[in-house]
């Protein structure tokens, strides 16, 4: 059988237009743009580190320049109209998506039902029953407000007392919901007094739901790719959902281009081919990603198709790292051209660059040079800083 091919170009083309980076950054960013785009793109992760901006802050300003982190804090705390949960990792997700959510409660709550208790001890259920009642009585809470004795050694990634892994139990199974944040702390309370407690759809619906959605984000795929996007569908109900789609007719296979030549099996809506062929190229405009874009939330996918390898080297030792700590990928156009290695020296308004390395075969002539540092100004001033400051050997040869 011969599939219909799309080319490596076409494809970044696509994906990058799905992740709404084909477009030239504009809009107000706030209110109902700011819900769109996140629906856009399905949901944005959080983050805390902060060595220049919160990587949610981060992905939204780099496709709506006008948007300011209160911005968010609005739609979340005031608005409603987002929540914070779970996908691959904590995110901030539109509240009309709720109905849906409710399979992954149910599904994180049985898993971590059987997991949780062999990990804090038999205090975490004493405490989740009395966390339960407090809030139920009292309203929001923090999990420092619920003072319990520490661990008295570690038994986990955290050394987190029973209140706190009560409260996150409660979260991740969709009896709380994070009512606001003061700094980067938590506060929780009852679902349905934050958002409201909706009825779910059949279990059949939400599926079909995640696997479509999924796939109009990405614009090509497989169903392992699916069920990796949300995060909440097996690999095998992906796979089921893929067999009903083909038949059909609602999806098709392609084969999708790298920029190795090497063609990768995918699923797609018939007609993508000629969206693709379609679509005007994006604008040439250097942009700072966060290590976090959803663009690069599949290191894989990334490598596949612009050639980009990338991994945060956060948890990596110091004398160990390739690049730096928190490293910046950088995007011209249609291509990855860089990476760069910068932090915010707050006390001086300083945005500190330490280090840009070039991907192969890209040149940082003076034209680049221009468009990086005039990005880097606009990002300074995002950031609250006065000014950028270069390194004496910033400029590193490629790798």
């Amino acid at each position: 059988m011969t599939r219909p091919v799309l080319a490596n170009a076409p494809a970044r083309r696509l994906f990058l237009h799905r992740h709404q980076l084909g477009q030239a950054p504009a809009g107000p960013g706030k209110g109902a743009d700011l819900l769109a785009l996140i629906g856009r793109l399905g949901f944005v992760q959080v983050d805390s580190v902060n060595t220049l901006a919160r990587a949610h802050d981060m992905i939204l300003y780099t496709r709506r320049p006008a948007y300011r982190p209160a911005h968010l804090s609005q739609a979340i705390q005031c608005d409603r109209s987002l929540f914070e949960h779970w996908t691959h990792d904590a995110s901030v997700v539109p509240t009309a998506y709720l109905p849906h959510w409710r399979l992954r409660f149910s599904r994180d709550a049985e898993r971590l039902r059987g997991r949780w208790p062999r990990w804090q001890g038999e205090a975490f259920l004493a405490e989740l029953e009395q966390v339960r009642a407090h809030v139920t009585e009292h309203g929001e809470v923090s999990s420092a407000d619920l003072k319990a004795a520490e661990a008295e050694k570690s038994t986990g990634w955290w050394d987190w007392h029973p209140s706190k892994a009560a409260l996150e139990y409660l979260w991740r199974s969709g009896e709380l919901a994070i009512s606001r944040r003061q700094g980067f702390r938590k506060y929780y309370d009852l679902t349905e007094r934050v958002l409201g407690w909706p009825d779910p759809p059949p279990e059949a619906e939400t599926l079909d739901w995640l696997m479509a959605g999924a796939l109009d984000r990405l614009g090509f795929a497989t169903s392992g790719e699916l069920a990796a996007f949300w995060d909440i569908a097996t690999p095998a109900e992906a796979r089921d959902w893929a067999r009903r789609a083909l038949a059909a007719g609602q999806v098709e296979e392609i084969e999708v281009e790298g920029t190795d030549g090497k063609r990768r099996r995918s699923l797609a809506r018939p007609g993508t081919l000629a969206e693709a062929a379609a679509l005007p190229p994006a604008p040439p405009r250097l942009r700072v990603l966060s290590p976090f874009d959803p663009a690069l939330r599949d290191r894989a996918r990334a490598e596949r198709l612009f050639g980009f390898h990338y991994r945060i080297e956060i948890f990596v030792p110091a004398p160990k790292r390739v690049y730096g700590y928190y490293v910046f990928p950088l995007l011209e156009g249609e291509r990855m051209v860089g990476r760069i290695d910068m932090r915010a020296e707050r006390d001086s308004g300083t945005l500190a660059v330490s280090r840009l390395w070039p991907e192969r075969g890209i040149r940082f002539g003076q034209g680049r040079i221009a468009r990086l540092e005039a990005e880097l100004e606009r990002v300074a001033r995002f950031a609250g800083l006065e000014r950028v400051r270069f390194g004496s050997d910033w400029l590193a040869a490629p790798k």
